[in-house]
């Protein structure tokens, strides 16, 4: 599991960027959350998340809160 903080979140399109801990933006999609809502989601919140690698760059899957920001 890789770690890191919400960078910036897109709310009407569902979708953000996460800074993770080796410095780089991870891109995350709604549909790769796990027990919780987009909604739920702050800047500067802390989560877990495994990395998938597509054309596009790294993307984050099985996302969860690790602390409230």
């Amino acid at each position: 599991m890789h770690k890191g903080k919400i960078k910036r979140l897109v709310s009407d399109r569902g979708f953000g960027f996460i800074g993770d801990t080796d410095g780089r933006d991870v891109f995350f999609h709604q549909n790769g959350l796990v027990n919780v809502k987009f909604s739920d989601l702050t800047v500067n919140q802390e989560v877990e998340f495994d990395v998938e690698n597509t054309e596009k760059g790294p993307r984050a899957i099985n996302m969860r809160i690790t602390a409230k920001a």
